[in-house]
């Protein structure tokens, strides 16, 4: 049983290092790209109306102050890991070689509800952008092709119930009756309903047709859709910051800037908003807007430098999007006023797309296109980042023979493991296309903060046994920065949903089965090999930098 502990000796890594067929073509603004490209989805345009009203009021740039600082807590031990080990495995990888196998498996496996069914929420999320972008230029796709079947059955059993019920106003009713006749209206197969989310299985399988080309083509697509998002955003920062200098207010929707604590009552359910509460509230709330930086860490075995490269990478991504979400957040407040977004007030539908409906309020409606523009194209990168790094994540997994082997073969002319992206797209689009994925999308953020904790764990254990390892980066004050990141992440796994919780806790369970029944006979650890996990060149990695 103590064999399942075995690690990988640092000695190991060395000797693999090599032996890589992956193409050392990012530097260190291209991995940064990766990480902004990750991090900035569309949430940055809706997470700031909820955030303000039910939350922190004006004092929401202070929520994503405090969100910020509490993923640099992960991120300073990603940054050191990536200085010692430049491998493409992530968490998985560093856990390998300083707590043990069944660690790392147990880690690789969970990455899997970060990666794999974030990849699929992201793409169930594009199509509703996309489809809402073709509204506003007249364009209607039909229910049958834009939902999945389980979504669709709901929605039918919905209409048909509150139709039967009565007492509905005007509206309602023909929303009601729309539904009905959309879903009587769609194919059949069999005797069956045809029901197909076709723009969420299409945008998979465009990403994956361009992730194939190779890596250094894939970095420049996610670079320009980077540039454009951010350009966005630069674009409602000044233009709001305009608004609000030319609205003859000036600062009065920020006064009080942290609002008087108070409770706000909602469908007969009551939670405490506002005051200090409200601001920390607030910061557990968003802290999901900043979840992808580590999606870094994956492409260490690309990077031209990785031993520095990376480290910068992790924390310059952090820095500039915490920046542009307070600078977000702040003109937001001051355009409207954060009662404004109340779901029962005077602007009903303000909180759905609170950026697009501030500029529509202040009669700039046009601004709205831009904003779900930037936001359509921007859910692509992150799309391409998510299944970049799973199928990274998956390569060192394979390669160490804890996974099939076809997941660590790669095409020596495109320097890209060929067939594991195909794989991962096949599953990663059907799903996307027929499951209500959004149902299990909170179980991305246990993945996510699960792996968070490990690494400041695994770190830690790395610093007090290896020592002597050369580290181009190292933790300031470790144990501090480390205990503080295990106690944030562990605090808000227990704060997400109790069924979040006990799928996620089944899906590791289900995974250490997996462990026992092929990987651990697999693991060329165990049978006396050494894996190719961990890429590099043996030259020093002090090339010019490319980009």
């Amino acid at each position: 049983m103590s064999k399942i502990w075995v690690k990988k000796p640092m000695s190991a890594y060395e000797a693999d290092i090599k032996k890589s067929q992956l193409k050392r073509v990012l530097g260190k603004w291209s991995l940064t790209a990766i990480g902004i490209g990750a991090i900035i989805g569309g949430g940055i345009f809706v997470l700031t109306g909820t955030g303000a009203y039910y939350n922190a009021g004006p004092a929401l740039a202070l929520s994503f102050v405090i969100a910020g600082i509490a993923c640099v807590f992960a991120a300073l031990c990603y940054a050191e890991f990536a200085s010692i080990l430049p491998v493409e495995g992530s968490a998985y990888a560093y856990a390998y070689g300083t707590v043990g196998e069944i660690f790392a498996w147990v880690i690789g496996w969970g990455l899997i509800l970060e990666y794999a069914m974030g990849s699929m929420t992201v793409a169930v999320s594009w199509s509703g952008y996309f489809g809402k972008l073709l509204k506003m230029f007249g364009l209607h796709l039909p229910m049958w092709l834009t939902t999945d079947p389980g979504t669709a059955h709901k929605a039918f059993g919905e209409a048909t119930k509150q139709i039967a019920d009565g007492n509905l106003s005007p509206d309602k009713l023909k929303a009601f009756q729309a539904t009905i006749d959309m879903y009587n209206n769609a194919p059949e197969i069999f005797n069956m309903k045809l029901f197909l989310n076709f723009p969420a299985l299409l945008i998979v399988l465009f990403v994956i047709s361009i992730l194939i080309r190779g890596t250094k083509g894939a970095a420049k697509a996610n670079n320009f859709i980077v540039i454009l998002k951010v350009s966005a955003i630069i674009f409602v920062i000044v233009a709001g910051a305009f608004i609000i200098i030319n609205s003859g207010h000036g600062l009065q929707n920020w006064t009080p800037f942290i609002p008087e604590a108070t409770t706000i009552t909602e469908n007969g359910v009551s939670h405490s908003a506002y005051g200090i509460g409200g601001v920390v509230a607030g910061a557990s709330a968003i802290f999901f807007a900043y979840v992808g930086f580590d999606a870094v860490s994956t492409q260490a075995g690309e990077a031209i430098n990785p031993k520095k490269d990376v480290p910068f990478a992790i924390i310059a991504s952090l820095i500039i999007c915490t920046l542009l979400y307070i600078l977000v957040s702040l003109v937001l407040t001051g355009m409207m006023h954060y009662t404004d977004f109340n779901p029962l007030g005077k602007y009903p539908d303000a909180i759905k797309a609170p950026v697009a409906y501030a500029f529509d309020i202040a009669g700039y409606a046009w601004a709205g296109y831009i904003i779900t523009i930037a936001a359509t194209v921007g859910l692509i990168s992150v799309l391409m980042v998510m299944i970049m790094g799973q199928s990274r994540i998956f390569l060192g997994m394979s390669k160490d023979g804890l996974i099939p082997a076809t997941f660590a073969k790669v095409n020596p002319t495109t320097g890209v493991p060929t067939k594991n992206l195909i794989i991962l797209g096949g599953v990663i689009s059907v799903i996307a296309s027929l499951t209500p994925i959004n149902d299990l999308a909170h179980m991305t953020s246990f993945g996510t903060l699960f792996a968070f904790t490990m690494v400041c764990v695994a770190v830690w254990v790395l610093r007090v046994k290896e020592p002597a390892l050369q580290r181009n980066f190292k933790v300031p004050a470790l144990p501090v920065i480390a205990c503080l990141g295990i106690a944030i992440n562990v605090y808000l796994i227990f704060n997400l949903s109790i069924e979040a919780q006990k799928y996620s806790f089944a899906w590791l369970l289900i995974g250490v089965v997996i462990y026992f029944l092929y990987s651990k006979r697999h693991s060329k650890l165990q049978n006396g090999e050494y894996g190719e996990t961990f890429k590099a060149e043996q030259e020093p990695l002090e090339k010019p930098n490319l980009d």
